[in-house]
């Protein structure tokens, strides 16, 4: 796999992704360790389940966060 073409060098090996709703509640929290994509872009994946503290249904999350500019040419 071919090198990133830029890393930032003072970002954390993990993010910590807090959910609110508008009015402020939590509705769970995502951890992110880092990650080098497949097309060798590198950030953050993270997933998980999250409830609404209103009616309790659960939902699936799944994100990438990715560093602009950071894939191979």
């Amino acid at each position: 796999m071919p090198e990133p073409q830029k890393r930032d060098p003072a970002a954390p090996q993990n993010l910590q992704i807090i959910i609110k709703d508008g009015s402020g509640k939590e509705w769970g929290t995502i951890f992110a360790p880092e990650k080098v994509f497949s097309s060798g872009s590198i950030g953050y994946y993270g997933s998980g389940k999250i409830e609404n503290p209103e009616s309790h249904e659960r939902y699936q999350v799944g994100m990438n966060i990715t560093l602009i500019g950071s894939k191979p040419q």
